[in-house]
């Protein structure tokens, strides 16, 4: 299964709690920080919330 490499750009500040959630909920704690997530239904809703925060590549297994 392809995977999604998550980079968080963007600042959280001024932002609803619940996109400071969301970003939490992906596995992000710093800003610049990248994580992998497996490309799910679930994990495209998440990143469809924040995409103005956030940089996506897919990345094949």
């Amino acid at each position: 299964m392809a995977k999604l490499r998550i980079t968080w750009k963007k600042s959280a500040i001024g932002y609803s709690q619940r996109q400071r959630d969301v970003i939490r909920t992906l596995g992000l704690r710093r800003l610049n920080q990248t994580v992998e997530q497996e490309d799910t239904p679930a994990t495209r809703g998440l990143i469809a919330k924040v995409r103005h925060l956030v940089a996506v590549e897919e990345v094949q297994a």
